[in-house]
């Protein structure tokens, strides 16, 4: 990989940014690589540094180092708009299931990355369509899920479920959620879905507190289409995407979630196996 100019997105309101930026612009120019902030850094910044909005930034750049935590990547994900960039995602803190490279990591996993000795997986997103009549109105892409959940009223949503045209049930829940393996340490797990490696080609379809005991989480094959329609006449009904973008629905809309045609190339720690990770994050194994 000819890595010739790199893309750095942050959280900006972490301290750490201002700390680790400045010291990381210097090591890439030291190395004649040219770099670009996003406009959330920049302004943290002494406004000297080239900058690019998160969605630019993906068609100017070999490589994006992202600074935070899995909610930055999750957002620099989605802002790649199907180009493939790959993600070097730095952890400044906080859980990050993604974010598993630590600040002391960095420059010694650069020097890897620069040298063309790295390991990197490249990890499914999902593509999920908002039809209304028979209309595709919106479309949105995800790397860990996409959730079919309610507004602030506290009543029971009714949904039903296709696969590949095949009627599977209707779903009395709080909501709904369709997630990657990727996404399947984060939302889908505090609502009792399985951990699934992420090599494996699965989608999770995961409901939210059902009100049927029956109804449990189901792992289907990345190749199918899931059909989620809305019946709940009353209550609002929202999806949301990767935590971050919610979208209100109508009653009769139908969400249809599939394989994007696009993934996200996330280079990983030369130091820890996903298990490594797990053990360290979830505390399995310890009393």
């Amino acid at each position: 990989m000819g890595i010739k100019k790199v893309g750095i997105t942050s959280k900006p309101k972490k301290a750490e940014v201002r700390e680790v930026v400045p010291s990381l612009i210097h090591w890439f120019r030291d190395r004649q690589v040219e770099v670009f902030v996003d406009k959330e850094t920049a302004a943290t910044l002494d406004g000297r540094e080239k900058s690019l909005t998160r969605n630019e930034m993906p068609g100017q750049v070999d490589l994006i180092v992202v600074l935070g935590g899995d909610g930055t990547l999750l957002a620099t994900a989605r802002a790649l708009n199907r180009k493939p960039v790959p993600l070097l995602a730095v952890n400044l803190g906080g859980l990050g299931f993604l974010t598993v490279i630590t600040r002391e990591e960095l420059f010694a996993t650069l020097e890897l990355v620069l040298a063309g000795n790295l390991r990197s997986e490249c990890r499914v997103q999902i593509e999920a369509d908002i039809v209304r009549a028979d209309e595709v109105i919106a479309s949105y892409l995800a790397l860990n899920d996409a959730v079919l959940n309610k507004g602030a009223i506290a009543r029971v949503l009714d949904f039903d479920v296709w696969i590949d045209n095949k009627f599977i049930s209707t779903y009395k829940s709080d909501g709904l959620i369709v997630s990657t393996p990727t996404g399947s340490t984060a939302y889908s797990l505090a609502a009792g879905g399985p951990v699934i490696i992420p090599s494996v080609a699965a989608f999770i379809v995961t409901p939210i507190c059902a009100h049927t005991l029956t109804n449990r989480p189901i792992v289907l094959p990345d190749s199918a289409i899931i059909e989620v329609a809305v019946k709940s006449q009353r209550e609002s009904v929202y999806l949301t995407v990767d935590g971050q973008v919610g979208i209100a629905l109508r009653s009769d809309d139908t969400v249809r979630i599939k394989r994007a045609a696009s993934h996200v190339e996330l280079i990983q720690s030369p130091h820890k196996t996903y298990f490594e990770i797990l053990r360290q994050k979830l505390k399995w194994g310890e009393r």
